[in-house]
């Protein structure tokens, strides 16, 4: 006669098995969690104790040359001054990338890209910078008072500077933050014989 194997059910994980398991996790998932904390404790901690201060921004200076408005397009070159304060005592700044506009009547006519660089504690750098508006387009409106602007031998422009930045401090460096500066109301003279006065610019990081 053929045998016959009795077969068993796979053995249930014993409670102390499962207790061993559920520790181990509970132990990995409490220390994740106090890693977390830690740093953001720590990070928290380092902003507190420099506590950056605001950065300083101002147009020193502006020129126009080569200035030509036909058909409501207009060709010019603008030059800016912009002068960049960094205030504060501890922490340098590295740009990575900077783009400054200029626009008038709320319509963008040039832009160009500077080159990045460090700025170090307590530091002001000026940055010249050459915007070339090629054939922009303007509205009728917008044109009409460009031209009325230019018979009276100045221009009232809006320059914007748009750049990534990240603050350090030793071997410390926060994330990467976008630093947006409008300098509204830069009036501009036609003439280099007509001085060019400062202007404030607003921060938004």
């Amino acid at each position: 006669m053929p045998t016959t194997t009795a077969t068993h059910p796979p053995a249930e994980p014993s409670a102390s098995a499962i207790q061993k398991h559920t520790g181990l996790f509970r132990c990995i998932t409490i220390f994740f969690l106090a890693l977390i904390v830690i740093v953001g404790v720590t990070v928290m901690a380092i902003w507190l104790v420099i506590r950056p201060k605001r950065l300083i921004y101002t147009i020193d200076n502006g020129s126009i040359h080569n200035f030509n408005l036909t058909n409501n397009h207009l060709d010019s070159t603008f030059n800016f001054v912009i002068r960049a304060h960094n205030p504060n005592g501890r922490a340098s700044i590295y740009y990575e990338s900077i783009e400054v506009s200029v626009a008038y009547n709320d319509q963008n006519v040039a832009f160009n890209t500077l080159e990045p660089f460090r700025q170090p504690t307590r530091n002001i750098t000026r940055l010249e910078t050459r915007l070339v508006a090629q054939n922009a387009a303007l509205s009728g409106s917008a044109s009409r008072d460009l031209k009325r602007e230019r018979s009276l031998g100045k221009v009232e422009l809006d320059v914007h500077v748009k750049a990534k930045i990240r603050f350090k401090v030793g071997i410390w460096k926060s994330r990467r933050r976008t630093l947006k500066v409008l300098c509204s109301r830069v009036v501009v003279p036609f003439s280099s014989s007509k001085k060019f006065e400062r202007t404030d610019c607003d921060i938004d990081l």
